[in-house]
């Protein structure tokens, strides 16, 4: 095993602060990342919110429909049984 000697420690220790920076690039670029990823999911949350208020519009046309027909359904019932003159 190599001896320890100040000699080693002392070019250890020079070498740290290039570490020490790939590290801080590391984590920058790890940042950037999420702020994308956070970006990306708020654009999909809008459009989910898009997508649920376009449904709720047409769940509404929908009940309207169906509440027509079944007041034309119900006159021609009506029509149907009424007695004939």
């Amino acid at each position: 095993m190599a001896e320890v000697t100040s000699e080693l420690m002392f070019e250890l220790l020079k070498k740290l602060p290039q570490r020490f920076d790939r590290v801080d690039f590391a984590i920058s670029e790890l940042r950037a990342d999420h702020q994308t990823m956070r970006a990306q999911l708020h654009a999909l949350q809008g459009d989910v919110n898009n997508l649920r208020a376009t449904v709720g519009h047409f769940e509404s046309r929908l009940d309207r429909i169906d509440n027509r027909l079944e007041l034309r359904e119900f006159q021609e019932a009506q029509l149907r049984f009424e007695p004939q003159p």
